[in-house]
C-alpha cells in the first residue's frame, strides 16, 4: 500500500511540473502592454479553465473498491474443482493515462492562442472604435504644440496694436482685421484640445502597429486554436494506461496481494477524423473571413477608408505647404520695408502664416501616422 501512495504522490509531482511548464510564444505575437491590457481579465479566465481542465488530464487516478467474488475451492466426488464461492475482495491502487499529459498541454496552449486571439480582437476593436479619426491624436498633438508656441506672441502684437490705436497710428479696422485672426487661431486651439479629450477617451490604438499585422495575427490565432480542438479531438482515440495497486482476496492465501498492468486501447473512429478536422478548421477560417459583421470585414472597410484619408491629407499637405512657402517669402520681402503700413500689414500675414503652420504640422503628423498603420504609402 505504501509503494501505491508513493508512487501516485510522483505521478502528482509529475503533473504539477508539466502543468507549471509555460507554453511556447509564437511569432508575431502581440505582447501586452504593461500600462494597459484589456485581453489581461479574458486571459485569466482562459488560463485558469485551462488549467482546471489539464489538471484532471495529467494527474494520477486513485481507485478503491470492495466486494465479493468467487474465489476458492470446492471438494467434489472427482476431487478438488475450482468451484468458487463468495470472498470479500479489496482493492486499491493508483491508474495512470499516460496520453492525458498531451492532452493536458494541448489544452493549456489552446488557453494560450485564446488569449492571443481576444488580444488580437481587442486592438482591432480599439482601432474600429478611432474610425478615421485612426492616427490624428499624433496630429493633433502636433498642431497644439504649433499654436502653444504662437499664441503668447499673437496675444503680445495684439496688445501692441491695442497701444497704437489709442495713439492713433492705426484704424479700428486693422485692429478688428488682426483680432479675427487671433480669434480664430484661439478657437482653432479650443477645437484641438476638445478633439484630443475626445480620443483619449476611447481604446488607443497602439503606435506602431500595422492594422494588417493585427488582423494577420488574429487570423493565425484563431487558426491555432482550431488547430490544438483538432489535436484533443485525435488524442482522445488512444489511452495508454498504466495501473497498478493493492489486491487482496480476505481469507484468501496470496504471497504479494499487489498487480500491475499495462494498457493501450485504440477508437477506430480515429480513421476518419483526419478529413472531418480537416474540413472542420477551413470551415471556420472561411465562416471568419465570409462574416460581413465581423472584425476582419470592419477592418477591411477601415483599411480601405484610411487609405482614402491618406490620399486626401497627401494632396492637403502639399498645398499648405506652398502656401506656407509663399508666406514665409512675404515676410522675407517685408524685412527691408520698415514703413508703418507695412508693419500693421506684417503681422496680418504673421498670423496667418501661424494658422498654417500649425495645419501644416497636423496634416504632416497624420500622413505619417497613417502610413505606419497602413504599413505602405497609398498609390
Amino acid at each position: 500500500m505504501r509503494k501505491t501512495v508513493t508512487c501516485g504522490a510522483l505521478l502528482s509531482l509529475a503533473a504539477q511540473i508539466a502543468l507549471a511548464q509555460p507554453g511556447p510564444s509564437p511569432a508575431g505575437e502581440i505582447t501586452a502592454s504593461s500600462e494597459e491590457d484589456r485581453a489581461a481579465g479574458y486571459c485569466d479566465f482562459v488560463r485558469g479553465v485551462g488549467s482546471a481542465e489539464a489538471a484532471l488530464e495529467v494527474a494520477p487516478e486513485l481507485f478503491a473498491a470492495f466486494g465479493v467474488v468467487n474465489a476458492g475451492e470446492a471438494t467434489a466426488g472427482a476431487g478438488t474443482t475450482p468451484l468458487g464461492e463468495p470472498t470479500p475482495r479489496v482493492t486499491a491502487g493508483v491508474n495512470y493515462d499516460v496520453v492525458g499529459l498531451y492532452r493536458g498541454r494541448a489544452i493549456r496552449r489552446r488557453a494560450e492562442a485564446d488569449c492571443r486571439r481576444q488580444r488580437a480582437l481587442i486592438v482591432l476593436e480599439s482601432a474600429i472604435r478611432q474610425g478615421n479619426g485612426l492616427g490624428e491624436e499624433t496630429a493633433l498633438e502636433a498642431r497644439a504644440r504649433v499654436l502653444d508656441d504662437a499664441l503668447p506672441h499673437a496675444e503680445a502684437m495684439l496688445k501692441a496694436l491695442r497701444d497704437d490705436l489709442k495713439l492713433g497710428q492705426v484704424t479700428l479696422e486693422e485692429m478688428n482685421a488682426v483680432q479675427v485672426r487671433l480669434d480664430g487661431l484661439r478657437q482653432l486651439a479650443t477645437t484641438t484640445q476638445v478633439a484630443r479629450e475626445r480620443l483619449a477617451a476611447r481604446p488607443r490604438f497602439k503606435a506602431g502597429e500595422r492594422l494588417e499585422g493585427v488582423l494577420n495575427e488574429l487570423r493565425a490565432a484563431d487558426d491555432q486554436f482550431e488547430e490544438y480542438n483538432g489535436s484533443l479531438r485525435r488524442s482522445r482515440a488512444w489511452r495508454l494506461s498504466l495501473r497498478g495497486g493493492y489486491d487482496r482476496l480476505i481469507d484468501v492465501d496470496q504471497d504479494v496481494p499487489l498487480f500491475g498492468q499495462l494498457t493501450l486501447s485504440y477508437n477506430l473512429g480515429h480513421l476518419w477524423q483526419g478529413s472531418a478536422n480537416a474540413r472542420a478548421r477551413e470551415g471556420r477560417r472561411k465562416a471568419t473571413i465570409d462574416d460581413v459583421s465581423g472584425v476582419p470585414q470592419r477592418v477591411n472597410e477601415l483599411i480601405a477608408e484610411l487609405r482614402v484619408v491618406q490620399r486626401t491629407e497627401e494632396g492637403r499637405l502639399r498645398e499648405v505647404s506652398t502656401l506656407v512657402s509663399d508666406l514665409e517669402a512675404q515676410l522675407q520681402s517685408m524685412e527691408a520695408l520698415q514703413t508703418r503700413e507695412i508693419r500693421r500689414f506684417r503681422g496680418y500675414v504673421m498670423l496667418e502664416l501661424t494658422r498654417l503652420r500649425a495645419e501644416q504640422a497636423y496634416l504632416r503628423a497624420h500622413v505619417e501616422s497613417l502610413q505606419t498603420f497602413l504599413g505602405a504609402r497609398a498609390q
